[in-house]
């Protein structure tokens, strides 16, 4: 199992907070420049952050950045609809298919398989919820249909697997240099 100390799991909330205040949509960086780590963010929470309350603090912060965007930034409501608040379900299954992952991890090449998995199984759900809920709930469609929605999975998800794969690859490589490092240091002391 993955435990970290305090001050750890303190140092990767905030640079997770910070990833999704500079990623979330439109708000800072263009949409050419860092694709949104939105979801990496609370699978990473899930995995590194145990208490509860960070996965409510997390949504919070990406509610009030959206609710900014909106209000003040001049960005477009389009995606504010009753089906906003599935983001709420999509984003849990991301943070417990993180934590999911830190019960069974283990510092070896097979945790690998285990972290691929949890990433897919996390993030499909979370776009069933996230992109069904908008599809079926939003009002955006005249007469969505199953027919019509089971085509949009496989025109969009890859892409949403691809930027989640992105930072969580990203995260396990820092994580395994840190954890070298840390190995090296107490080999050497």
């Amino acid at each position: 199992m993955l435990t970290l100390n305090k001050n750890y799991q303190i140092l990767i909330g905030l640079l997770l907070a910070a990833l999704l205040i500079l990623t979330r949509g439109h708000h800072f960086a263009a949409i050419n420049h860092l694709p949104s780590a939105s979801w990496a963010v609370f699978f990473l929470a899930g995995v590194y952050l145990r208490p509860a309350w960070v996965f409510a603090a997390l949504l919070a912060l990406a509610a009030s950045l959206d609710f900014a965007a909106v209000t003040w930034g001049g960005v477009s409501n389009f995606c504010t609809t009753p089906a906003y608040g599935f983001l709420l379900p999509a984003y849990g299954s991301l943070w417990l298919g993180g934590r999911w992952f830190a019960k069974h991890y283990q510092f070896a090449f097979k945790s690998i398989a285990t972290l691929a998995a949890s990433v897919v199984a996390s993030s499909f759900v979370c776009h069933l919820f996230s992109s069904g809920g908008f599809y079926f709930l939003s009002g955006r469609y005249a007469d969505p249909t199953l027919a019509e929605y089971l085509p949009r999975i496989a025109k969009y998800y890859p892409s949403y697997l691809g930027t989640l794969a992105f930072y969580v690859a990203t995260a396990a490589i820092i994580h395994i240099v840190v954890k070298a490092l840390r190995s090296d240091a107490k080999q050497t002391a």
